[in-house]
């Protein structure tokens, strides 16, 4: 079947079948920054945006994203680039594989929120695993994008 969705606000069609994960049809189609981690859901290294939220794509059929606004983090590539640096320079890109969903819920999160507090940008990244890190660098880094002079 065909699909018709919106990536990276460029509108694309895919051919996928109807038990198709959107993290499969995207890596298909060379979207190569949503990644494959748990595939239940836990670990939200294959977050992208839908409709300007963050959802795992793992558990997310590519049917139920017709028509609708998906962002990868080729999408965002700029503010990717400014967070890329930041956590660089905390020490928190240790072996990068949850960058991309990081940058994409940190990229929501500043745009749904006004002045998140310390307590918003955890809850809001709960979703979100990595396994190299101690989080206090990338909790450094994500205060730094946000604009927290603290």
């Amino acid at each position: 079947m065909l699909i018709n969705l919106i990536v990276n606000d460029q509108p694309k069609v895919f051919l996928c079948k109807p038990g198709d994960f959107l993290l499969d049809t995207l890596r298909e189609n060379n979207y190569l920054s949503v990644r494959r981690g748990c595939d239940t859901t836990n670990c939200g290294v294959c977050t992208v945006l839908f409709d300007g939220k963050p959802v795992p794509s793992c558990s997310l059929l590519t049917v139920k994203a017709e028509g609708h606004h998906i962002t990868t983090v080729e999408g965002i590539q700029e503010e990717a680039d400014k967070m890329g640096k930041l956590f660089g320079a905390e020490g928190a890109d240790q072996c990068g594989f949850c960058n991309p969903s990081i940058a994409l819920t940190v990229y929501a999160l500043k745009k749904e929120l006004i002045n998140p507090t310390g307590l918003d940008v955890k809850e809001y990244l709960v979703g979100n695993l990595c396994r190299c890190t101690g989080y206090i660098a990338q909790e450094r880094a994500i205060k730094s994008y946000l604009g927290d002079k603290s």
